[in-house]
């Protein structure tokens, strides 16, 4: 009996030692991303469609992002880019096979593509002084539903990667507020590959 017991504790240990070298090996890659990540398709957002371009390098990223009224992104409505440093917290408790991951935000820039006055209304364009195809820093003052890196410096988010080098983020929520650790979605969008 003593014998089968250290035998099944024994087995015990080296399936959670198993298990804890794959989550290390998990963080490990998610730590040293590189290259270009994208959506294969735009997905739905409601009434539009978006579109998420990913690079990562030495610590560093940058999202490139744009929304558009139809699935062929013929119709932009504005483009979204942001770029800094992340890091790979601990693994979520609310998520499985995600860690927590935290995007440092150091600019924000948003470029308006339609001269629709309805929707410029509608996102409280108007408010942010906008020229149509014309990139603008909204790194200081925000805009829309981006707050300014000041008061909102980074993106409290989920990451996951796949078998297949696909990577999940956490679903931003309808206010596009992820500035605090409270604010962590709590399940994964689709995946965006590898270019």
């Amino acid at each position: 009996m003593i014998q089968t017991n250290k035998i099944l504790s024994m087995i015990l240990v080296s399936l959670l030692l198993i298990t804890c070298n794959k989550e290390d090996e998990t963080k490990k890659n998610l730590m040293n991303l590189s290259g270009k990540y994208s959506d294969a398709k735009p997905y739905n957002y409601g009434k539009a469609w978006g579109k998420r371009e990913f690079s990562f390098e030495n610590g560093k990223w940058t999202l490139f992002f744009t929304l558009a009224l139809d699935p062929e992104m013929k119709l932009p409505v504005f483009t979204f880019r942001t770029l800094g440093t992340f890091k790979i917290e601990e693994k979520s408790s609310s998520v499985k096979q995600a860690y927590n991951a935290l995007f440092m935000e150091e600019k924000k820039f948003v470029t308006l593509k339609t001269n629709d006055k309805n929707l410029i209304q509608a996102f409280r364009f108007a408010e942010c002084d906008l020229e149509k195809d014309v990139e603008k820093d909204i790194s200081e003052k925000g805009c829309s539903a981006w707050k300014s890196v000041s008061e909102c410096p980074g993106d409290y988010d989920l990451l996951s990667l796949d078998n297949e080098g696909k990577l999940y983020f956490g679903e931003r929520p309808q206010d596009n507020n992820m500035c605090s650790p409270d604010k962590r979605p709590t399940k994964l969008t689709p995946p965006v590959s590898k270019l």
